[in-house]
C-alpha cells in the first residue's frame, strides 16, 4: 500500500522518519541497503544539524540517486551536484541539500560507521 506521498514502501524494510527524511533500511550481510527520500527543499544545516549536533554531515554516502538531484558542499568550498540517474560517492564532512524541485531519492549501501573504510574512500573530504 502506498504512503501519503504515493511512494510504495520497500518490502521488509525498517522505516524511520527523521525531520522529514524517510529512511527505509534492510540488513544484508554485514551492511545495509537503504532507500532515502529527501523532501523538496531539504537542507542538512537547517533540517538535520539541530538533531545531529555536528557542524556538517559526518556520514559517507555511497549509492545511486534514482530521482531528483542532491547538492553537496564541503568546508573547503568544493561543490558537487548528483542528478538522477547517477552513482553517488559523498565523503563525510559535507552540507547537503535537495537541488531539484521535487524530492531526491537515493539507494545507499552502507556499513554504518565503517562505510568509507569498506569502500576504500578517505574518512573525510580530500582533494
Amino acid at each position: 500500500m502506498a504512503s501519503n506521498d504515493g511512494i510504495l514502501p520497500v518490502n521488509g524494510a525498517e522505516r524511520r522518519d527523521v525531520n522529514g527524511v524517510r529512511v527505509e533500511m534492510t540488513r544484508v550481510g554485514n551492511g545495509r541497503v537503504r532507500r532515502v527520500i529527501y523532501p523538496a527543499g531539504f537542507r542538512w544545516s537547517r533540517d538535520m544539524k539541530p538533531t545531529v549536533g555536528t557542524e556538517r554531515c559526518m556520514h559517507t554516502h555511497v549509492g545511486f540517486i534514482i530521482e531528483g538531484a542532491i547538492g553537496v558542499e564541503y568546508a573547503d568550498g568544493c561543490r558537487r551536484t548528483f542528478t538522477a540517474p547517477e552513482a553517488v560517492s559523498i565523503e563525510a564532512g559535507h552540507e547537503g541539500c535537495v537541488a531539484s524541485d521535487g524530492p531526491a531519492v537515493m539507494i545507499e549501501f552502507d556499513f554504518e560507521g565503517d562505510t568509507a573504510k569498506r569502500f576504500g574512500l578517505p574518512p573525510s573530504h580530500q582533494h
